[in-house]
C-alpha cells in the first residue's frame, strides 16, 4: 500500500520567507519580551535571521530588523547573536502597548 501524503504549503521545511499560512500568525497581546537590537554592536552577519523560528527578521541592508507583528518572544536571535546587538526586553517598559512595531 503506497500512501501519498499531500503538502498544506508550498514549501515544507524549516525555510520560509513568513508569507507561508504556518508562519503568517499575529504575535496578538501575548507576547511577554521583545527583541531589541543595538545597530552599534550589529556586524550584519545574519545569524539571528538563520535562526529565527517564524523567519521574522527583515533584512534591512546594513542589519537585520523584528518585524513585531509576527515575533512569539522566543528569544532565539538574542541567544544566538555572537555579539550581543540583540537583547530581550520586557514588553511593560514599552509605551506602545497598543501597537506592536
Amino acid at each position: 500500500m503506497t500512501i501519498k501524503q499531500k503538502f498544506i504549503f508550498n514549501c515544507e521545511g524549516a525555510w520560509s520567507d513568513g508569507s507561508e499560512k504556518l508562519l503568517c500568525i499575529d504575535t496578538g497581546s501575548w507576547r511577554v519580551e521583545r527583541p531589541v537590537l543595538d545597530k552599534e554592536k550589529c556586524n550584519y552577519c545574519g545569524l539571528c535571521a538563520l535562526y529565527c523560528p517564524p523567519q521574522c527578521l527583515k533584512d534591512m541592508g546594513d542589519h537585520f530588523s523584528p518585524d513585531l507583528d509576527f515575533c512569539k518572544g522566543c528569544g532565539i536571535c538574542a541567544h544566538e547573536c555572537p555579539r550581543k546587538a540583540i537583547t530581550m526586553v520586557a514588553e511593560g517598559e514599552f509605551n506602545d502597548t497598543g501597537s506592536k512595531g
